[in-house]
């Protein structure tokens, strides 16, 4: 009954969604080409995959966001942990993090095609660069937000540095790296894109293209979009159960 209770809100929040969405169809009597109605683009959908047009597209994005999240997240935990028990790399490193932070991603991504290629390395470097420094902060401030009693209790059992960064450091701040990559894991998927429409031979973004330019198919185009939002969805998904099974036991 709790799982039901849970479910029920999110998925009326779509039917409302997907209903909305046919009545501006109906009553603003859109074509196909501007906005195709949901029963069209559910049925381009499935042909899409049916006909085997999705999937390569959608490995080739999916591999650009696992890797990239993975390599990003993995620097970041580094970097924001330094950050956090080093007040010099913190004054050293924090203008560099937050000019790159600022600096659009959409403006280097022809930079880092036009250096690494059209190939995976650059779609893994520009996820990496988006997911780092979200990851990067919530770890900083995490490993800040630990219990100094806590530390100074590992230190009377003796404990080694490595004991207290991986037993007490790193645990007690799980709640704040995770929900730092929460929000780099679906930013990951907007890399991915963004990589893609900057040069690339395969992947969704590639596939939104083709659609809305040479084939012309916009319920092709819906589709992938929907397919983009499943992906960060079930990514999204995939961590909030990875939190809750690591801190949800503690």
């Amino acid at each position: 009954m709790k799982r039901l209770q849970a479910v029920l809100p999110i998925a009326a929040a779509a039917v409302l969604f997907v209903v909305v969405w046919k009545l501006i169809v109906v009553v603003g009597n859109y074509p196909v080409f501007i906005l195709p109605a949901p029963e069209v683009v559910a049925s381009r959908f499935v042909r899409a995959w049916a006909d085997g047009i999705m999937t390569p597209h959608t490995i080739t994005t999916l591999s650009e966001v696992l890797i990239g999240f993975g390599v990003g997240a993995a620097l970041a935990l580094v970097v924001g942990y330094l950050l956090a028990r080093s007040r010099l790399a913190e004054r050293l490193l924090s203008p560099y993090l937050v000019a790159a932070q600022a600096t659009p991603i959409l403006a280097l991504a022809p930079l880092i095609a036009l250096w690494f290629g059209t190939g995976l390395t650059g779609k893994v470097l520009i996820c990496a660069l988006i997911v780092f420094f979200p990851v990067a902060v919530s770890t900083m401030v995490g490993i800040r937000s630990v219990d100094r009693g806590l530390l100074e209790l590992g230190r009377s059992l003796r404990a080694t540095r490595w004991q207290i960064m991986a037993k007490l450091e790193i645990s007690a701040a799980l709640p704040q790296i995770l929900g730092g990559m929460r929000v780099g894991v679906t930013l990951a998927v907007i890399g991915a894109i963004v990589g893609e429409w900057a040069g690339a031979d395969s992947g969704l973004g590639v596939l939104i293209n083709l659609a809305r330019g040479s084939l012309f198919d916009i319920p092709l185009m819906f589709a992938t979009l929907l397919t983009i939002a499943l992906i960060g969805v079930s990514l999204y998904l995939v961590v909030v159960l990875i939190e809750r099974r690591l801190v949800g036991a503690r």
